[in-house]
């Protein structure tokens, strides 16, 4: 990423280059050499997430002024028809974390996924309280698909320290996503000790977790970082083209542009390819459930809101 050296000056005044660190609604904290800074946007534009390179103009003790983003490599965040959400900018890897309990949704991985596959970035599946063997089997079962794409599944305890997880990360950039509940926050904690990310209990009348992390925030991670974000009960998709989704679902990609259509929505045209690779059993059905359920949502974000 090319970055203004720190101390430069823009319209007389002088300015500095930091990483903004959390984001909640028009406030950031942005991390620069001389320290943390809490800031806010020039203008009424608020579209600032965690992990994007600012330069910043004082403006105050520990206070400066957002005056230009710089680029991003890539940017992950969500969206519906009227509404959109950043999470987070300039990613290598993003952990999807699912846990033994409470119960997940497989379709909200495809999500999140789909949103990493879409800006180059690695997914990786991580099933957290796995010392919670009475559950084990069927989290991996419900797991098997993305598994058999190639898509790591890393088995682990934030009770224990979560080695491995901090192996895989190590030198990364990183997120943690996933419904509350599942543990993001104590994973981080074991990562990141001296983050100290607040906790809470399950609710397990519920079958859900408490929201315990409010917005996202980054912590140092060896040569790299990592966010924890709050917990997502819905990924909306509906800033892609259905074109770009199916690009999305790896295994799709040998069949696509392959069908009798070139417009073909893969649902009951004659020759499609997908549906051809459905019947043949080298597409994963529930996968496909996936993929049809998101572009239906896609479609009608679009016709509800033109500007998509």
């Amino acid at each position: 990423m090319n970055r203004r050296s720190a101390g430069s000056r823009k319209h007389g005044q002088i300015q500095t280059t930091g990483t903004v660190v959390a984001a909640f609604g028009r406030h950031y904290e942005v991390d620069t050499k001389d320290g943390r800074l809490r800031c806010y946007p020039r203008g009424k534009r608020s579209s600032y997430a965690c992990g994007d390179a600012v330069d910043i103009a004082p403006a105050g003790e520990a206070q400066g002024v957002i005056e230009h983003l710089h680029p991003r490599h890539n940017l992950l965040w969500r969206s519906d028809a009227f509404r959109e959400k950043l999470i987070a900018a300039n990613l290598s890897h993003i952990g999807i974390v699912v846990a033994t309990e409470p119960g997940f949704s497989d379709l909200l991985i495809s999500r999140c996924i789909a949103a990493a596959e879409s800006q180059d970035i690695t997914p990786l599946i991580v099933l957290n309280k796995a010392d919670l063997k009475d559950r084990l089997e069927s989290a991996r079962s419900q797991l098997a698909p993305f598994a058999a794409l190639g898509y790591q599944v890393l088995e682990v305890s934030a009770l224990d320290g979560a080695t491995s997880l901090s192996n895989a990360l190590s030198g990364h950039r990183s997120i943690l996503v996933g419904q509350s509940g599942m543990g993001k926050s104590t994973l981080t904690n074991a990562l990141v000790p001296e983050a100290e990310a607040a906790t809470r209990e399950i609710s397990t009348a519920l079958d859900t977790g408490k929201h315990t992390t409010t917005f996202a925030r980054l912590y140092p991670l060896g040569d790299g970082w990592l966010i924890d974000s709050p917990g997502l009960q819905a990924f909306g998709l509906a800033h892609l083209e259905p074109d770009e989704l199916a690009e999305c679902f790896i295994e799709f990609r040998p069949w696509l542009g392959k069908c009798r259509f070139r417009d073909c929505r893969h649902e009951a045209e004659p020759d499609c390819a997908l549906l051809g690779a459905l019947a043949a059993g080298a597409i994963n059905p529930r996968r496909f459930e996936h993929y049809r359920i998101i572009r239906q949502e896609i479609t009608a974000a679009k016709q509800a809101n033109p500007g998509w």
